[in-house]
């Protein structure tokens, strides 16, 4: 005998959907948060680090393999994504250098 189970209704659904999306987006701040701190490293091995050290073949390269993983964002979603990550970890990273030589 099939028992019909009750549908929850839209806003307790929209709720819990949310915070399914709340807990995503903790995870990817943490996930930020360690991209940034080893960029960083990377920063000061190189000659020319910072905003100045940017490779946009590796940048390419990096984006088109994250949309093999994410193909409802694309290509030129996850650049746009990525240049805002980049960009926001290389401040990151020089304004602690600016800290640090003080």
């Amino acid at each position: 005998m099939h028992i019909p189970t009750a549908t929850p209704a839209p806003d307790e659904r929209i709720r819990e959907l949310r915070g399914r999306i709340d807990r995503m987006d903790a995870e990817l701040a943490a996930l930020l948060e360690r991209r940034a701190l080893v960029a960083a490293q990377v920063q000061r091995l190189k000659p020319v680090g910072y905003f100045a050290g940017r490779d946009p073949h590796r940048e390419r390269e990096l984006v088109e393999r994250m949309a093999e993983h994410a193909p409802r964002l694309g290509v030129d979603r996850l650049a746009a994504i990525m240049d805002s990550v980049i960009s926001a970890g290389l401040a990151a990273a020089q304004e602690d250098a600016e800290r640090r030589s003080e």
